[in-house]
C-alpha cells in the first residue's frame, strides 16, 4: 500500500480501451499523474461504417509519450473491443509487465450518428458491437483478476447522456446510428448494475458515466458540425446544456473517472454519474 506522502494511486494499475486519444487519453494521463502504471488499447484505424477520422497509431504514440512524461509506466497495443483474442494479448502483455490490475476503463466508442452511413441497418449493429459487446468483452476479460487479488478494485465503463434521454424530437435525427449509439449506452446502465450487484462482495465497484457533449475529435469534425449546420432548432435544443458551454473537456471526465477509481468512491456502486452540464434541465 502507498505511504501517505505516495501519490493518490501508487503502485496500482489501470487497464484502458481506446486509450488513443479523447476520453481515453485524458484518463491515462489523469490516472498517471496520480500515480498508476497504465495498460491500454485502441483500434488505431477506420472501422467502415464510421465517417469522421478516427485514432491512428501516431496518436496512440502520443499517449505513451505524453504518459511517460508523467513517470508513470504504459504498456499499449493496437486491438478492437470486438476481438477478445486481441484485446487479451494486450491485457496479458500488461499483466506480465505490471503483475497486478485494479482499475478497469472501458472507454472505447464510435458515434456513427451522421452521415450518409448513419442511415444503413448496419449502423445499429455496428454501434452495439463496439459500444455494449465490446464493454462487455472489457469487462468478462479483466474483472476475474479483480476478484482473484482480493483487493478490491472499480471498473468504469463510458455512457452518455444519449443512454438516459431520448435523443430525437424530430425525424431528422432518425437514424440507425443514432438508435444504435443510444440503445447501446442505455443497454450499458443495465450490464453495468448487474455487475455492481455480483462484484459487490468483493469490493469491485461498478459504474458508468454520462457526459454531455465533450470537446475531442469524435465531435470536432466536419461530418458533425456540418450536421449541426442545418439541424432543426427542436433538434438542437436536445443539446443544450444548462450551463452556457458547447461542450464539456475530456479532462473534466477525467477528473469523475479518477474519484471513481480513488478510496473517495469505495462505497459508490451500481451508479450512473451525470457529468452534463445540466443538459438533464433542459
Amino acid at each position: 500500500m502507498p505511504s501517505q506522502s505516495s501519490p493518490q494511486l501508487a503502485g496500482q494499475v489501470a487497464f484502458i480501451t481506446g486509450v488513443a486519444r479523447g476520453q481515453g487519453r485524458a484518463h491515462a494521463l489523469r490516472l498517471a499523474a496520480a500515480g498508476a502504471d497504465i495498460v491500454g488499447l485502441d483500434i488505431c484505424a477506420q472501422i467502415d461504417g464510421v465517417e469522421y477520422p478516427m485514432a491512428t497509431p501516431d496518436d496512440l504514440a502520443e499517449t505513451v509519450k505524453l504518459v511517460e512524461e508523467t513517470g508513470a509506466r504504459i504498456v499499449v497495443g493496437v486491438a478492437d473491443v470486438r476481438d477478445v483474442a486481441s484485446m487479451d494479448a494486450v491485457y496479458r502483455a500488461g499483466l506480465d509487465a505490471f503483475g497486478r490490475l485494479d482499475f478497469v476503463i472501458a472507454n472505447a466508442g464510435i458515434m456513427p450518428i451522421f452521415g450518409d452511413r448513419s442511415r444503413d441497418r448496419a449502423a445499429w449493429g455496428l454501434c452495439l458491437d463496439v459500444m455494449l459487446t465490446g464493454v462487455l468483452n472489457t469487462v468478462e476479460l479483466t474483472y476475474r483478476q479483480l476478484v482473484e487479488q482480493g483487493d478490491g478494485g472499480s471498473i468504469v465503463i463510458t455512457s452518455s447522456m444519449a443512454g438516459l434521454l431520448p435523443m430525437m424530437r424530430t425525424e431528422y435525427r432518425h437514424t440507425f446510428g443514432m438508435l444504435g449509439y443510444s440503445a447501446a449506452k442505455a443497454a450499458l446502465v443495465n450490464l453495468a448494475r448487474n455487475y455492481a450487484s455480483f462484484l459487490a462482495v468483493h469490493r469491485i465497484r461498478v459504474n458508468t458515466v454520462h457526459p454531455t457533449g465533450v470537446d475531442t475529435p469524435m465531435i470536432n469534425n466536419s461530418l458533425v458540425t456540418d450536421s449541426y449546420d442545418t439541424m432543426p432548432a427542436e433538434d438542437m435544443h436536445l443539446s443544450a446544456n444548462a450551463i452556457p458551454i458547447r461542450a464539456v473537456d475530456a479532462d473534466d471526465i477525467a477528473a469523475a473517472v479518477l474519484w471513481l477509481c480513488s478510496d473517495g468512491s469505495r462505497f459508490y456502486t451500481g451508479n450512473a454519474l451525470r457529468l452534463d452540464a445540466g443538459a438533464s434541465l433542459r
